[in-house]
C-alpha cells in the first residue's frame, strides 16, 4: 500500500475538506416505467434535488458530485443549473457506469485534492435530516475509517432457505438476534484514502460501500440514523415522501 492510501489521521482530517458524492445513474424499474428513479418528481422538485440539497445542507460539505447515467451528464448538469442550490457549495456532473460500484469510482475519480473526507450518499434518500449528515461527518472526523447511519428493525428477521421457483414457501432456517442488527442508510462516511483502496481492490458484488471497507479489515462504525432517510424504491415510498415533505413545509416552511 502507498503512502497516499493511508487513512489520514484523526487530527488531520478534523480540519479535513468533505465532498459528497450521489450515485445517481440507476433506473429504479420498482417505481414502474418513466423517468429514471432520481429524476422522478417529490412535490414538483426531481428527487435528484433533494438529495443534493440535502447534502448541501450541511456546511461541512464543499462539494457535491453527481454521478449521472452514462448518456445523461448534460440533462443532469442543466437540471443543477435550473434549480436554487446553495451558493457556498460547488457542484460537479460526471458520466456513470454500468454499476452502483463503478459509478462511486468514476465520482471518486473526479474529486480534486483537498477533500479528504467522502460521503457517499443515495439520490433514492432525498429527505436524510442534516443532523443525520453531520454526525456521519463528526465520527469520521474523530478517526473512524468508515460510518454508516443506522436504524434498530421493528420487525423480526427471519433466515429462510430461498425458493426455487418465486412465491413458493420457504423454510425458515434461523431467526436472528433483532437487537444486534441494525437496518443501514446513506449517506456513508469514509476517510477519502481508505474508500480508494477499497474501490481499487475489492472485487465481487457489494450492496454498499462500507461493506467494501469491510473486507479491507477495517471497522466501521455506526452512529443513529433518522426515519425520514428512507429509500424511495416503491410507489408507496413516494407517496410516503411526499407526506413528509408536505409536513416540513407546513411546519418548517422547508
Amino acid at each position: 500500500m502507498s503512502d497516499d492510501s493511508r487513512p489520514s489521521p484523526p487530527a488531520a482530517r478534523a480540519a479535513a475538506r468533505t465532498a459528497a458524492v450521489i450515485p445517481a445513474a440507476g433506473r429504479g424499474v420498482r417505481l414502474g416505467p418513466g423517468a429514471p428513479k432520481a429524476l422522478r418528481a417529490l412535490g414538483g422538485t426531481p428527487m435528484l434535488i433533494h438529495a443534493v440539497r440535502a447534502m448541501a445542507a450541511s456546511r461541512a460539505v464543499s462539494l457535491v458530485v453527481v454521478v449521472a447515467p452514462p448518456d445523461g451528464a448534460a440533462e443532469v448538469k442543466s437540471l443543477l443549473d435550473a434549480h436554487a442550490l446553495p451558493e457556498r457549495t460547488d457542484f460537479l456532473v460526471v458520466p456513470g457506469g454500468q454499476s452502483r460500484q463503478e459509478s462511486v469510482k468514476l465520482g471518486l475519480d473526479a474529486l480534486p485534492p483537498g477533500h479528504d473526507i467522502v460521503l457517499v450518499h443515495d439520490a433514492a434518500r432525498p429527505l436524510v435530516p442534516v443532523d443525520t449528515v453531520d454526525a456521519v461527518i463528526e465520527a469520521v472526523r474523530e478517526g473512524a475509517p468508515a460510518v454508516v447511519p443506522a436504524l434498530p428493525l421493528a420487525d423480526t428477521v427471519k433466515q429462510v432457505e430461498p425458493a426455487r421457483t418465486p412465491g413458493e414457501p420457504e423454510p425458515v432456517v434461523a431467526t436472528p438476534e433483532r437487537a444486534l442488527l441494525r437496518a443501514v442508510q446513506t449517506p456513508q462516511g469514509f476517510d477519502r484514502a481508505t474508500l480508494v483502496r477499497a474501490h481499487e481492490t475489492v472485487t465481487g458484488e457489494v450492496t454498499d460501500d462500507a461493506g467494501m471497507v469491510e473486507q479491507l479489515g477495517l471497522t466501521v462504525v455506526a452512529v443513529p440514523g433518522h426515519e425520514e432517510a428512507f429509500k424511495v424504491t416503491r410507489p408507496l415510498d413516494l407517496v410516503l415522501a411526499e407526506a413528509v415533505l408536505a409536513r416540513r413545509r407546513l411546519n418548517d416552511g422547508f
